[in-house]
């Protein structure tokens, strides 16, 4: 009997189309239990900028050799990371 294997993949596609053609009870005796979550979820901000001021976000970007996005993200962690006093 040619059995077929679980994916070793990381795709969600891949994932969704195998689970949509194959039942779970026929893999239990592969299956382990995990504690600690999976999959981490991210939480998306929209930033509204005007026209300059991102063609000057994307300049400055570039020269820093990463995204828009996480030069973004490193200057928000950075003032997470620093204590503010209110008051």
């Amino acid at each position: 009997m040619n059995r077929t294997r679980m994916p070793q993949t990381d795709s969600i596609q891949e994932l969704a189309h195998f689970w949509d053609t194959h039942d779970l009870t026929d893999f239990e005796n592969e299956l382990e239990e995990v504690d600690e979550p999976i999959f981490e979820l991210l939480t998306e901000l929209i930033v509204p900028l005007q026209p300059k001021e991102l063609e000057a976000l994307m300049i400055l970007a570039k020269t820093r050799d990463t995204s828009p996005v996480n030069l973004i993200r490193e200057w928000v962690l950075e003032h997470i990371d620093t204590p503010t006093t209110v008051g």
